[in-house]
């Protein structure tokens, strides 16, 4: 009986140096988790019995289970390098369709503007709109429009906050007269196609707490637009002002004028802000990815849009996993059907742009590991060799 329970244990120690040797060559490998060996005894149901209690058979390698700990934090300075803090795993979908799950987070640009890893497996997560909010909780490929530029928009409102000084004389009785262009500023609008529309904006005090609004649109003669008031405290008086018609090559368009921010106090004349929600076409020259996944890519035109969100996938039992190749996890029935959000939701970990998360295997402890499992394997061989020796005295019986 000895042969078998050393025979076992043989098997044992060598499955055991085998999970070993394969965390200790994968040390270096990105997201990689170390696997642990684990034995089980083996008993006869009807046989060995003595003295009621059941001699056993030996041992095996009842499961070998993956260790889920957290990896180390490498920073990489690469912004498709993206480290999960925490639980999840990204989803990506292989080459040839199917879906698998990988901590692994070195990703790349495809000639698509595609977001893959290295084998060119695409990660998935939820379309969202220009400011990053998601418009949908079906999961799609994420792709960069790195192919063809952000289309133009037409301006649709030009904001412009001025303070004005309310000591200026009134601009008639001044000696001389104060030319009307003397308070104001220009800002540029775009059309359909994006081509800059340059807008003047000037102020002409006419009393009190009341100054004519002056516009003037490519160079034009300013022409009088409106007129504003202000109250004791400087503040805006609330009133309607009338749109601004453009022209560009490509016809007019009318645009709304916001001067709802503009006071007016013992001060100089000053530019606070200007804006407009119009700009030209632009391509994409850089990119940043936040805890929450959102993908966020600058353009060239200065503007910033939201390119959509990676999202995390976690199981109930991650240890039903089945592991295979380039560092994927599939789904089987042990682990359950996937549950899918976004970084930072529930249980879900936090996304790190520019750091990946190196394997998470202890050399140190894997060398302990292999010593022991040596001694173990040199143990069995040596209850085989004794057992040997005690059939060689049996055979030899005179």
């Amino acid at each position: 009986m000895s042969f078998q329970q050393g025979l076992s244990g043989l098997n044992a120690a060598s499955r055991n140096l085998d999970v070993i040797g394969h965390n200790i060559s994968n040390a270096g490998t990105i997201g990689m988790k170390s696997q642990r060996a684990e034995f089980a005894e083996v008993y006869a149901s009807s046989a060995g019995i003595v003295g009621g209690v059941s001699v056993g058979l030996g041992v095996e390698v009842g499961r070998v289970t993956q260790q889920f700990s957290q990896g180390s934090l490498n920073i990489t300075g690469n912004d498709l390098d993206i480290a999960i803090n925490g639980s999840g795993f990204y989803q990506v979908t292989l080459p040839d369709g199917s879906t698998a799950y990988t901590r692994a987070g070195a990703f790349k640009l495809d000639r698509d503007g595609n977001i893959v890893d290295g084998n060119g497996s695409q990660l998935m997560g939820y379309n969202t709109d220009t400011i990053g909010n998601r418009t949908s909780a079906t999961l799609v490929p994420l792709q960069l429009p790195t192919s063809a530029p952000i289309p133009a928009r037409a301006s649709t409102e030009l904001f412009a906050e001025f303070t004005l000084d309310a000591t200026s004389p009134v601009a008639a009785t001044a000696t001389p007269p104060t030319p009307v262009t003397t308070y104001g500023t220009s800002i540029t609008a775009y059309d359909s196609q994006g081509i800059e529309v340059p807008v003047g904006i000037y102020f002409s005090k006419t009393a009190n707490n009341t100054w004519d609004v002056y516009t003037s649109v490519g160079g034009s003669t300013p022409a009088l637009h409106t007129t504003i008031n202000f109250n004791a405290t400087g503040g805006l008086v609330a009133s309607t002002i009338p749109p601004i018609t453009l022209t560009s090559q490509n016809g007019t368009f009318s645009v709304n004028l916001d001067l709802g921010a503009t006071t007016q106090s013992n001060t100089k004349f000053g530019i606070n802000e200007l804006q407009t929600d119009g700009y030209p076409a632009g391509t994409i020259t850089g990119m940043q990815i936040e805890e929450s996944g959102v993908i966020t890519a600058t353009y060239s035109n200065g503007q910033t849009q939201s390119a959509g969100q990676i999202a995390l996938v976690n199981f109930r039992n991650v240890q039903g996993l089945t592991t295979g190749s380039n560092s994927y996890w599939k789904e089987t029935y042990e682990s359950g059907q996937p549950i899918v959000g976004a970084p930072g939701e529930g249980q879900f970990g936090l996304l790190r742009s520019g750091t990946l998360e190196e394997s998470n295997v202890d050399i140190t402890a894997e060398l302990v590991s292999m010593m022991t499992a040596q001694r173990a394997y040199q143990a069995n061989a040596q209850t085989i060799k004794t057992q040997d020796q005690v059939m060689s005295t049996l055979v030899n019986l005179r």
